[in-house]
């Protein structure tokens, strides 16, 4: 384990959208962390899952003799357990935005969810945008807008200096670039399309996208034999 005793376990980097969300809060916080990955969509995946995570599902954070097994858990657990990182920000305002607006992210967005899947890697065509999809979209620029009016003038992110608000969208940046989302046409002013290259351009984003492209290398020798 690392020097802080965390394990985070994982999916494929190409396509956990929520084993991104700590891993990159980690990332950026500099909190120390062993890596553990477990392959998604296998007949075995689920059993290899539950050998650390009551819930069957990645990710998970092992950390001493506990184990939090919810990705907005877990950011929680790491802003209480290192408050001087300030996962959170300090401003109580800032603070109930920023997770009033992480737990609509972890509750909502079904249809972006279902209909633009995280595939990091792949650079596809936009697809049909139907109005569930696109009042979807809509309404995270409006996110995005309002968090970097009020609160966003410390920095590049969502509340100035990176939150947890950021790690939980950052996985939506990632979908924009995969099926090139015109966020133009959906009422961006230029503000949501600077935030998701913000978050593209993190030094962690790097490593998840490098650590991707190590697992998709891996794969392909293993199917040559």
């Amino acid at each position: 384990m690392a020097e802080t005793g965390y394990t985070l376990v994982i999916g494929d980097k190409n396509f956990s959208s929520w084993s991104l969300r700590p891993w990159l809060a980690m990332k950026a916080a500099g909190i120390p962390f062993a890596e553990e990955h477990v392959r998604l969509r296998q007949p075995e995946t689920k059993q290899a899952i539950l050998r650390h995570s009551p819930s069957g599902k990645v990710p998970a954070l092992k950390a001493g003799g506990e184990v939090i097994w919810d990705g907005l858990a877990i950011l929680e657990f790491l802003a209480e357990r290192h408050s001087e990182k300030r996962l959170w920000p300090e401003d109580p305002a800032a603070r109930a935005a920023a997770r009033s607006i992480s737990a609509e992210m972890h509750a909502g967005f079904a249809t972006l969810r279902n209909e633009m899947p995280m595939d990091l890697l792949a650079r596809l065509p936009s697809p049909h945008i139907g109005d569930a999809l696109a009042s979807e979209i809509r309404r995270i620029i409006a996110i995005w807008r309002e968090a970097r009016a009020r609160f966003g003038a410390g920095g590049p992110h969502l509340f100035g200096a990176f939150t947890n608000a950021d790690a939980m969208f950052a996985p939506v940046a990632t979908r924009f670039r995969t099926y090139a989302v015109d966020v133009a046409a959906f009422g961006d002013d230029g503000t949501a399309s600077a935030y998701a290259d913000a978050i593209l351009a993190m030094p962690a984003i790097a490593a998840w996208t490098d650590g991707a492209e190590a697992e998709l290398r891996g794969r392909k020798a293993e199917a040559r034999g």
